[in-house]
C-alpha cells in the first residue's frame, strides 16, 4: 500500500522553491565557486574548532568520530529533510491510508499532500542557517555531519555587514553543541528517538480529532489566546496521550536549545567579539517576520520552538544561580533528571527535585 504523501512531488516542489524559481521564493539561491570554496574551507576549520571549544566549556565529549562540516545549498537541505521526514512518517502515513485515498482521488490527494509538504520545506530552506541531523537517521555516518546552508549564511553576512569568519564560527558553535548533547550524553539520542516513536505510536486517524481541534481553536480565540502558540498545528490535532508526549519533547528541546545558546555565548566569548550583535540581529529578524511568515511559523510550531530558546536560557540561569554549572550538570545523569515543561517554566521545582547543590555531580 502506498503512502498518502507523494514524496517525489514533495522533493520537486521543495527544490523548485528552494532554487529561487518560485515567484514567492528569494532569488540568489546559489553561490559562485569562489564563495562556495571559502565556505567549505571555513566550516571544515570551524566545525573542528567549535567542538574543541564546546567540549572544554561543557565537558560533553562525543564518542563517535570527529565532526564533519558540510556546506549545502537550499535545495540539498530540502532533499535531506524530505528524506528524514520520509523515514519518520512513512510507517505512520501508510497505516493511515484508507479506502477513501484509493484510485484517482488517492492519486490526486497524494500529489496535493506532497506539494504542500514540499512548499513548507522549500520555504524553511530559505530560513535555516545550520542543522545537526543525527536525530532521524540511523545506520550511516550522519552522526558526524553538521550541515550549513551556504546561500543563507552568505546572504546574512552581506546584508548585515557581518565579519564572516566570526559569524561562521558562531553558527558552528551552536550546531556542534547539539552534536555534543546527542553523542556526548550516552542515553540522549535513544531517549529522544523513543519520545518521537511514542508520539507517533499514539496517533490515530480519527476525523473527530479535527472537529475537536476546531472547537478548541475557537474556544481559545474567544478567550483571547492564540490556539497555535504552544505546539503549532500538531498540538491542535493531537489527542491527550500525544499532548503529554509533545510536552515532554518540548521540555527537552527547551533545555537543549537554551543550553545551545548559552554554550555558544560562553565557548565563543574570547573568539567572537561580535557575538552579542549577531544574536541581536537574529532576534530582530525573527520579530520582524512578515504576517504570512508568522502564520506559517505558528502552523509548523516554529514559533513555539523560538520560545524554547528563551525558556531554556531562563531555566539554565535560574539553576546556576542556586548551584552553578555543577547543579545544572545533573540534567545529563539520566532521563529521569530531565526537567518537565512545568519545571522549565518554574526552575525552582526542578532544583527542589534535584537536591541541594552540595549533592550535585559533575
Amino acid at each position: 500500500m502506498s503512502s498518502p504523501v507523494s514524496w517525489e512531488t514533495a522533493e520537486r516542489v521543495a527544490t523548485w522553491f528552494a532554487s529561487g524559481r518560485s515567484p514567492l521564493g528569494p532569488r540568489a539561491a546559489g553561490l559562485d565557486r569562489g564563495a562556495q570554496q571559502r565556505l567549505e574551507g571555513d566550516f571544515a576549520e570551524f566545525t573542528t574548532k567549535a567542538e574543541e571549544l564546546v567540549v572544554a566549556e561543557t565537558g560533553l565529549r562525543p564518542t563517535s568520530g570527529p565532526p564533519r562540516g558540510v556546506v549545502v545549498d537550499r535545495a540539498e537541505w530540502a532533499r535531506r529533510n524530505i528524506a528524514s521526514f520520509r523515514r519518520l512518517l512513512d510507517p505512520l502515513l501508510t497505516q493511515m491510508q484508507s479506502g477513501a485515498m484509493s484510485g484517482a482521488l488517492g492519486s490526486a490527494a497524494r500529489t496535493t499532500s506532497g506539494a504542500q509538504l514540499g512548499l513548507v520545506l522549500g520555504w524553511m530552506s530559505t530560513r535555516v542557517l545550520g542543522q545537526y541531523d543525527l536525530l532521524l537517521t540511523e545506520g550511516d555516518d550522519s552522526g558526524d555531519v553538521v550541515a550549513y546552508v551556504g546561500p543563507n549564511i552568505v546572504a546574512m553576512e552581506r546584508h548585515h555587514g557581518f565579519d564572516a569568519r566570526q559569524f561562521r564560527l558562531w553558527i558552528a558553535l551552536h550546531e556542534v553543541t547539539h552534536r555534543c548533547q546527542f553523542t556526548g550524553v550516552p542515553w540522549m539520542r535513544g531517549h529522544f528517538l523513543s519520545l518521537v516513536d511514542e508520539a507517533m505510536s499514539v496517533v490515530r486517524p480519527d476525523p473527530r480529532r479535527f472537529v475537536d481541534a476546531l472547537r478548541r481553536a475557537s474556544e481559545a480565540v474567544r478567550s483571547g489566546h492564540n490556539p497555535l502558540e504552544e505546539a503549532g498545528l500538531l498540538g491542535l490535532v493531537a489527542g491527550p496521550e500525544q499532548l503529554q508526549v509533545i510536552s515532554r519533547i518540548q521540555a527537552l528541546m527547551s533545555l537543549l536549545e537554551g543550553h545551545g545558546d548559552v554554550t555558544m555565548s560562553r565557548a565563543g566569548a574570547s573568539e567572537i567579539p561580535d557575538a552579542r550583535h549577531f544574536a541581536e540581529v537574529l532576534q530582530e529578524r525573527r520579530a520582524r517576520a512578515s504576517w504570512p511568515a508568522r502564520v506559517l511559523q505558528q502552523l509548523l510550531g516554529i514559533e513555539a520552538k523560538l520560545k524554547q530558546y528563551a525558556m531554556g536560557e531562563r531555566f539554565i540561569a535560574a539553576v546556576e544561580v542556586v548551584g552553578g554549572p555543577e547543579l545544572l550538570a545533573r540534567v545529563w545523569e539520566g532521563p529521569e533528571m530531565l526537567p518537565t515543561m512545568e519545571e522549565i517554566r518554574e526552575p525552582a521545582k526542578w532544583v527542589a527535585r534535584a537536591g541541594p547543590p552540595q549533592l550535585a555531580t559533575g
